[in-house]
């Protein structure tokens, strides 16, 4: 079994189980704190590939990974033995980032990342942010990121679909339309 199998059906099962629970946000929070714990500290997925470490130690290794000192929920304490009793620990931060994913799914939110080459005043991330909301029907959650490299304009992701209205785009297009015609005059 590959990577995206093993996390998409233990993903799948989580959150079948926790829509039953009732306690799907809790769980994504934990989880979220987890998959975040994962990008910021990649030693955790090594600690959890160590076959030395208990499985007790694993659990509050992965705990504390998601809640810090507050107790963790019983939903997500049940699944985190699981994955260490199957030991599929070291798919845990792949569960973690497909479970996500199904729980926007579930609730109807979409992710959107505004680029820009200049910090954008809250009004217009609002606008945008509405207006994307509008066009998928679909809560929004909108990421910022600055990259100068972009010259100025915008780059908006949203699911699958990418708007790049940048300078550098623009720049890199009339380059090439202008290559594109002086070929066919020589």
């Amino acid at each position: 079994m590959d990577i995206g199998t093993i996390s998409m059906h233990y993903a799948k099962a989580l959150i079948a189980y926790a829509q039953e629970e009732g306690v799907e946000d809790t769980l994504y929070q934990e989880i979220k704190m987890l998959s975040k714990s994962f990008a910021k500290f990649p030693q955790l997925r090594e600690s959890l590939d160590n076959p030395i470490l208990k499985a007790k130690d694993k659990l509050e290794l992965i705990s504390i990974a998601a809640v810090g000192d507050a107790e963790p929920s019983v939903a997500f304490v049940r699944f985190i033995r699981l994955v260490i009793k199957q030991h599929r620990e070291i798919y845990l931060q792949f569960m973690c980032l497909t479970y996500i994913q199904l729980y926007y799914q579930l609730k109807h939110i979409a992710v959107g990342t505004l680029i820009t080459a200049v910090p954008v005043d809250d009004e217009t991330k609002n606008r945008i942010k509405a207006t994307a909301a509008a066009t998928v029907h679909a809560e929004m959650k909108l990421q910022t990121v600055i990259d100068p490299s972009i010259e100025g304009g915008f780059v908006f992701d949203i699911n699958d679909y990418r708007l790049d209205a940048s300078i550098a785009t623009q720049l890199k297009r009339v380059k090439q339309q202008f290559i594109d015609k002086n070929k066919r005059i020589v």
